[in-house]
């Protein structure tokens, strides 16, 4: 069975370039409607693991206000940003992300059963 963090890793593996979405809409396909926040700190692990989780595009989630909330400590949020502006992401100065048009739509319940039992 994976772990959480896992399970968050494979959800934030399937968005798609030039869309994002939150930590609290990851945390609700992954069946934790109140796991936003542990959503974050997974993510935020990614950085701290010696060997890092491959292919993780951390940078593609942002918080339910459309706005880049990783600390700016060592350039996070400008790095996010960057990230995103590459992907074809418009973010403003403020670091906003137009949610109505990036947003991401998320996965189907099959693909999310297959998350919660390890098969993806």
């Amino acid at each position: 069975m994976p772990t959480f963090y896992d399970q968050v890793y494979a959800v934030v593996r399937r968005v798609p370039r030039g869309r994002v979405t939150s930590y609290g809409r990851v945390a609700r396909m992954l069946g934790r409607p109140k796991a936003a926040r542990a959503v974050g700190y997974a993510l935020s692990a990614l950085a701290q693991k010696r060997e890092p989780v491959p292919s993780v595009p951390w940078q593609r989630v942002i918080n339910s206000q459309g706005r880049i909330s990783t600390p700016n400590m060592d350039g996070g949020a400008d790095l996010q940003a960057a990230l995103l502006r590459a992907e074809g992401v418009a973010v403003s100065d403020d670091l906003r992300v137009d949610l109505d048009f990036y947003i991401w739509e998320g996965l189907h319940l099959v693909e999310i059963d297959d998350i919660l039992a390890g098969r993806g």
